[in-house]
């Protein structure tokens, strides 16, 4: 069907062609929601006419709005032009169709690939494995996901991938902690999740390790040079070279203490909804980096120093001298990188390469765009860096082993039982049965927490407040979830009253619709055109709050109209279509931000 905006475009160009004999490009018709000061719903601007009109711009307005009303009669029903904005009022006949073919569209708002459509790499997570995932990597793992959705539903075909930081001296300090204080302890003996085992490993790295350092400096020993003659860094530095020989002991090792941690991982990964189509590891990945590297050196993109170390001069880009390789020829996270994006390479056509990563690297993309385009890899230049800033709790931390990070499992389960106790305070809980109950408290509470992240612009840092996240009101997740959920019970009332909505296609025409029902349907027309421009600017954010917007109108209406109790069946019909049509694309809107929608609460 042909949108009514469309229909109106067309209705201009033969409009422009019958009154002035004029031909004119269809781009340069705008046409907008009308300002809410002024009668009509559409605006149509005048002012790109006036060459071929050759009138004033409220005269050429007039004509055209007569044009419109005469030859569009089934549309347009009346105008009226305000400093060369025509604005038009529009048929309720018009804003029914539109709903009705809103209703029918089963992936309304969302365009389906096809073959022919680009392939979008999108990188997210890269954790560390010698620790369990943090607030930082909640934000970096909802963006990622909730991207990877809106790109999808824009008619890309989508790639999600991660890469694991599993090899260095972070991860022997762990390992080490492990072989001297740890007994044989695993995740079955002592009942911990794998990756908060490993954790506490390394803390006891550290807490050890400062105690050496301290020990030395009392001794007389400059601290520098203590914190390099500590005789558990120097073990850890033997362990990482033992690796890197592949010494089949530290080896092993290594491997079944990282399986503890990505057993860990998958279970926060479950739990948070995200999902990665392919996985990287940097052990995998980092000689691939060293071979890319010297194959640069040979063909003179890169020179080495009379030290031996590999650089890359990139002063003539408007950068610096970048390290590649070191003196002893062990490799940087740069050259891991272009190790990683070889084998992404080789495994996928990639169109697009989108790596959601931390502000605090936007110079490292910067030089690895640069790098990748002499390298070869066409997709170099164009990579996006989906660069977000730090999140933070009002007091800083919430609960954690450090004292400083907030460990992400710890803050979902606060989050799902803040929503249990709330929903009980509220006595939402009282008719529902405990398992439903958890149940809802469960999509209420990582409704809460992604919500909250995803409504802020990604570029920015942001305040985390779980109390003000679990919120009924305002906007938050709970709000949205708790209109869709108040859209199912209606809905629930009508089936039970002897309604088929199912075999509701069609309106009746003889409804005449108030402003704030036309205004709704707008509304609900413009979920298209938000998914389009959150997939231009890369922007959850954009769909939070389109979101927040629908449920915010939708509230109003039902405020004002009723509907169950309309005697008119054609209007209680079309109010419940209309209830149908909402509770649809909030379904669509918050299942990009990966939030699952409850059907009571």
């Amino acid at each position: 069907m042909m949108s009514i905006e469309n229909k109106i475009i067309k209705g201009v160009k033969d409009g422009i062609q019958s009154l002035y004999g004029a031909d004119v490009d269809e781009k340069q018709i705008q046409v907008q929601q009308t300002r809410s000061e002024f009668e009509g719903q559409l605006t149509v601007v005048v002012f790109p006419f006036l060459r071929a009109s050759k009138k004033g711009p409220e005269q050429t307005g007039q004509e055209l709005g007569q044009y419109l009303k005469e030859n569009l009669s089934d549309v347009v029903e009346n105008f009226n032009v305000v400093k060369g904005f025509l604005n038009l009022v529009i048929s309720s006949q018009s804003w029914l169709e539109l709903l009705q073919a809103i209703n029918a569209d089963e992936q309304f708002g969302f365009v389906s690939a096809t073959e022919d459509s680009p392939l979008v790499m999108i990188e997210y997570s890269s954790p560390n494995t010698n620790k369990p995932l943090h607030l930082g990597h909640v934000r970096n793992n909802l963006l990622g996901s909730s991207l990877a959705r809106i790109v999808a539903a824009n008619g890309n075909k989508v790639v999600k991938t991660n890469i694991v930081n599993d090899r260095g001296i972070h991860i022997c300090k762990s390992m080490l902690a492990w072989l001297k204080y740890g007994n044989g302890e695993t995740p079955e003996s002592s009942g911990k999740k794998g990756d908060h085992l490993i954790g506490d490993y390394y803390v006891a790295f550290d807490q050890h390790y400062r105690q050496e350092v301290k020990e030395l400096v009392a001794q007389g020993m400059d601290e520098e040079k203590a914190k390099q003659e500590a005789p558990l860094i120097k073990e850890a530095h033997e362990m990482l070279v033992k690796w890197e020989q592949n010494d089949p002991e530290v080896r092993a090792l290594w491997k079944k203490m990282n399986e503890w941690v990505y057993a860990g991982f998958d279970e926060t990964y479950k739990m948070m909804g995200v999902s990665f189509d392919k996985i990287y590891y940097e052990s995998d990945t980092y000689l691939e980096g060293k071979e890319k590297v010297m194959e640069g050196l040979e063909k003179g993109i890169f020179y080495r120093r009379e030290d031996g170390s590999v650089w890359a001069d990139l002063t003539k880009d408007g950068l610096d001298e970048k390290l590649l390789l070191r003196s002893d020829g062990t490799s940087v996270y740069m050259t891991q990188d272009i190790g990683t994006a070889k084998l992404r390479f080789q495994d996928f056509p990639i169109d697009k390469m989108i790596y959601v990563v931390g502000n605090e690297q936007n110079y490292h993309f910067q030089v690895l765009s640069i790098l990748l385009d002499k390298l070869g890899f066409k997709w170099g230049k164009d990579l996006v860096h989906f660069s977000y800033g730090m999140v933070e709790l009002p007091s800083g931390k919430m609960k954690s082993r450090e004292g400083t990070v907030v460990d992400a499992d710890d803050l979902i389960a606060k989050m799902i039982e803040d929503a249990y106790q709330v929903s009980k305070e509220m006595g939402k809980n009282e008719d529902i049965p405990e398992a439903e109950a958890r149940e809802i408290a469960r999509k209420v509470g990582l409704g809460a927490l992604k919500y909250f992240i995803l409504k802020v612009d990604a570029r920015k840092n942001m305040l985390f407040n779980p109390a003000e996240s679990i919120d009924f009101n305002g906007n938050t997740g709970p709000f949205i979830q708790y209109t869709y959920a108040r859209i199912s019970s209606i809905l629930r009332k009508a089936k039970e009253a002897g309604m088929d909505l199912s075999a509701l296609t069609t309106l009746s025409n003889q409804i005449t619709l108030s402003e704030k029902e036309i205004s709704l349907i707008q509304k609900l027309n413009s979920f298209e055109a938000a998914v389009r421009q959150a997939g231009q600017d890369y922007s959850p954010s954009g769909i939070a709050n389109y979101c927040y917007e629908l449920t915010k109108e939708y509230n109003q209406f039902y405020h004002d109209f009723s509907i169950l109790k309309e005697e008119d069946d054609n209007i209680k019909q079309f109010r419940l279509m209309l209830s149908k049509c909402v509770a649809k694309v909030l379904n669509e809107g918050m299942g990009l931000l990966g939030i699952e929608m409850p059907e009571r609460m």
